[in-house]
Formats: structure tokens, sequence, C-alpha cells
């Protein structure tokens, strides 16, 4: 059985200052979780259209975070890992999917959409038969939900925080049924891994996992708005390129060892090129390459 979550996050945002806030903060926070070789890499970012949704965003990005999983999971995986995320952003609807190459029972599915309201919609990505029943719905409260002690910052403490150019904040309790605007991020989260023995614990932690990006995240968005409210969507996609360059450019600084790439060549798996680094001409236009699309059918992480 696959652990289906509803994760509904309110922001005290309009959908359309939401679009531009979350591209903001997914660059800056990539590159700011970015060390030692681990982190994102971004390796294709290129236009896409669907035929229901009409025109978007096409992403694929390399998550580097071996060292970063529980000794139980680096028990079972090379000691070069990532995680393959591929999303199609047809704003306010958004379809992400995770797979790694070298757990092929892993998969992580995410369907995204976006609304002004204070999460009140009841199947707002039109959910049916088992699905319905099996999921369990999580509000985030981004004010007071505890982050992890590690990312916890002063400035970015929404009890307290208050932006200089729009005046919204700080969140007081029951924040959402008194600020305005607002808006909410509805994701429906499937994660399987079936994997005898290990599959609810697997499938567990990975939804832990989710749910404190997504606080930190979304904290981080409205904590940083004063950076990126007065940004058009040119400004933020110029902005997100230049981050995309220089995360690449520290993903790639550590490359692995000889011995780390001659296992992955044993595995039959494609090891990261040292000090590789994806020039943006071919980053947003690939030379020759199908132009990526993705219909709603298929599930979804990102932000």
């Amino acid at each position: 059985m696959v652990l289906i979550k509803e994760y509904r996050i309110c922001m005290p945002l309009t959908v359309d200052e939401y679009r531009v806030g979350q591209l903001y903060m997914i660059a800056r926070h990539s590159y700011e979780q970015t060390e030692n070789g681990e982190g994102v890499e971004t390796i294709i970012n290129v236009p896409c259209e669907d035929p229901v949704h009409g025109k978007g965003q096409f992403t694929e990005k390399r998550i580097h975070l071996s060292n970063r999983l529980p000794y139980w999971v680096q028990a079972i995986i090379p000691k070069v890992f990532y995680i393959i995320e591929k999303s199609w952003n047809y704003y306010p609807f958004t379809v992400t999917e995770y797979t790694c190459s070298f757990i092929p029972k892993l998969r992580v599915t995410i369907h995204t959409k976006f609304e002004d309201n204070s999460g009140i919609t009841e199947n707002c990505l039109g959910l049916t038969g088992e699905k319905l029943v099996e999921r369990t719905v999580d509000f985030i409260d981004i004010a007071y939900d505890e982050v992890s002690p590690k990312h916890y910052k002063e400035e970015e403490d929404l009890k307290f925080f208050q932006s200089k150019k729009t005046m919204r904040g700080p969140l007081t309790e029951n924040w959402k049924n008194s600020t305005s605007p607002i808006m909410c991020s509805y994701k429906v989260v499937e994660a399987s891994f079936e994997v005898w023995g290990i599959q609810t614990k697997a499938e567990e932690y990975i939804q832990k996992t989710i749910r404190e990006i997504l606080l930190l995240g979304h904290r981080q968005a409205f904590a940083w708005i004063d950076d990126w409210i007065s940004m058009t969507i040119a400004d933020v996609r110029s902005y997100e390129c230049e981050m995309q360059r220089q995360t690449n450019t520290k993903v790639n600084a550590c490359a692995p060892d000889e011995s780390d790439v001659d296992q992955q060549q044993t595995d039959g798996v494609e090891p990261r090129s040292p000090n590789r680094l994806l020039p943006l001409t071919n980053m947003f236009f690939p030379s020759s390459s199908p132009q990526p699309n993705k219909s709603s059918s298929t599930s979804w992480f990102s932000w």
C-alpha cells in the first residue's frame, strides 16, 4: 500500500505573489543547502507545453545527499548517491516525480495546486476511489510548527518577523483566520518503497523528510519576501538561472574519487563527471532533445 498524504500550507500571499516567491525561494534555498558536493544540481530547465494545462516549465535535477541520510539507508545504497527530480510546472498546477536509478522500487509522486483560500477546499486535486479514502490531510503551520534546531534562524521566525515592504506579519496565533491576503498550497504526496521488511519505515521517513522541507521552504519564502516582492517573473527567472549556475558549481567542485566512479561504472550507473558545468544555453535551450511533456495523469516533489 502506498502512503498518501495531503499537505496544506497556507501563506499570507496571493497565488500570483506566491509564483514569484516560490521560484526565488527554491533557487536560493538550493544554493544555501548545497555544500561539499552535496545538494541540488540542475540538469535541464526548459519550457514545455501540455494539451490540458498549457504552457509550463520542465526541470530535471539531481539531488546529491547520501551523507545526509540515516545510517540504515546509507547501508543499502552506493556511496555516491543522488535522487532524480523531474518537475512539470503549469502554474497554478504542478506535477513532480522523484526516482532513483540505484533503487528502482523507490518512487515519490506529488500533485500540487494553489488556490486563494485558507485550505478549505476538501478535495482540491480531485482524488477518487481508494486514494481519497487512504489520504491523510496534514495542515502545515509555517509560523507555529517547529523546524529542526539546525535550521532555525531568529530572523526567519514568523511569530516575530514583519515585512518592511508589505508590513505583513508577525503571524499571531490563528493567523489563518484573520490574515489577508491568504493562499494555500495543496500537495498530495504518494511515497512508495516496496521493499519487504523496510517498506513502512522507509515510506514514513520519506513523508517526514518532505514535510520538514516544505515547512522550512515556505517559512523562508515569506521571511525573504522583501527580497523578491518587487520582482517580475522575468526577474525571478533570471535570478533562478544565475543561482542554478552557482549551485551547479558548488556541487561539481567536490567530484567523487576514482574508486566511487569505478564502482558506479561496475554497477551500470552513469558516473557524475568531475568539475562538469552545464552551460546555461544548453540548460534552457537543448540543441537536440524532444520537448519534455507531462500530463496530469501522472503523479509529483517540488515545493
